[in-house]
């Protein structure tokens, strides 16, 4: 359960279900919230937060209880004024109105309240701790920007090297491509407008045999859930995904083999999954993130107190793009999960 909202005292989640006994790598929880925390990047926006992450409950003496396990981050560079005259004016595209709905009224609009990116630091804490689980049964998670605004990454053909990617600033496969999609952004925000992307993530080690076809239990189902309670995320293809639809049966099926005395497939268009279930390959799936909808143009909107149209400017600290800072996020909704295909 994640608490909090961005411009409140502090933002956090509530892990139940961590076995007893992980002696749980502090330090290695802070490096991924170190990935994805604010005011690292000309790409990205200027709110500054240490987001150092304290550990209230659920751990004694270095190690896990099995008891929830609860992890803080507190806030710090916060301009709530920024937001006061769009109290009654939502956003375009942003969760204001359908908070504001959904609360009567009573949502706390600053920053956008629960409903902002921010809150995306706690579900990189919870997924991290996730991530420490899985490690111990050979399961590993990686991802990288696979495309911005049309800029398209190098093919992602082996997870391997997912490791690597995860230690640089711009987590890309192709470096020359990751500058052209530095300059998009730049360029958008140059113009007081935000560009979107694409996100692609392996989950290896997962056995076959995991999930169901049905209701709850179907894998694809289950990693889907888990990525859409990321804010900005609007589509999740598995495998080959959308480009399915421009092939042939004989290009889509993938041929089994046996290799080193395992059942393999020689192509993984599937994602690693059939019939709702893990068929022992690496699950892989991209993500489509929209642009930043809090962006510097005049946008239309309507004032909610006296139903006239209005034009609106959004003040305050946005990032051009969602996408650089959301490789962390997507990784750790990703270790969640396959946690909960695992039935931890």
């Amino acid at each position: 359960m994640i608490f909090g909202e961005s411009h409140g005292p502090a933002i956090g989640v509530v892990l139940e279900g961590v076995p007893a006994g992980l002696e749980l790598d502090l330090e290695a929880v802070q490096r991924e919230l170190d990935r994805r925390k604010p005011g690292q990047s000309p790409t990205a926006t200027a709110r500054k937060e240490d987001d150092r992450v304290e550990v209230l409950s659920g751990l004694f003496e270095g190690k896990t209880t099995g008891t929830p396990l609860t992890m803080l981050i507190r806030n710090g560079d916060q301009h709530s004024s920024d937001y006061a005259s769009i109290r009654y004016t939502p956003r375009p595209s942003h969760g204001d109105y359908a908070g504001f709905i959904k609360s009567q009224g009573c949502q706390d609009y600053r920053g956008g309240g629960h409903f902002s990116g921010r809150l995306t630091a706690p579900l990189v804490a919870a997924g991290a701790v996730a991530k420490q689980v899985l490690e111990r049964r050979g399961i590993r998670i990686g991802a990288h920007i696979s495309s911005i605004y049309g800029i398209c990454d190098a093919s992602l053909e082996d997870t391997g090297v997912l490791e690597e990617v995860a230690q640089k600033a711009f987590p890309v496969l192709d470096d020359a491509k990751g500058e052209e999609m530095q300059q998009a952004i730049l360029e958008a925000k140059e113009e007081g407008d935000s560009v979107g992307g694409a996100i692609e993530c392996a989950v290896t080690g997962l056995p076959a045999g995991l999930g169901a076809p049905d209701f709850g239990c179907n894998v694809e189902g289950v990693f889907s859930q888990y990525l859409f309670s990321v804010p900005a995320v609007k589509g999740v293809d598995f495998g080959a995904g959308v480009a399915f639809s421009l092939m042939r049966g004989s290009e889509a099926n993938d041929p089994f083999e046996v290799r080193d005395g395992q059942v393999v497939t020689r192509t993984n268009h599937a994602g690693g999954i059939n019939g709702g279930i893990t068929n022992g390959m690496p699950v892989t799936f991209e993500v489509t993130i929209r642009p930043t909808p809090s962006i510097a143009l005049p946008q239309e909107s309507v004032d909610l107190r006296t139903g006239e149209e209005t034009e609106i400017e959004i003040h305050g600290r946005h990032d051009p793009c969602i996408v650089p800072r959301a490789v962390p996020v997507i990784e750790a909704a990703a270790a969640l999960a396959a946690c909960a295909v695992l039935g931890i």
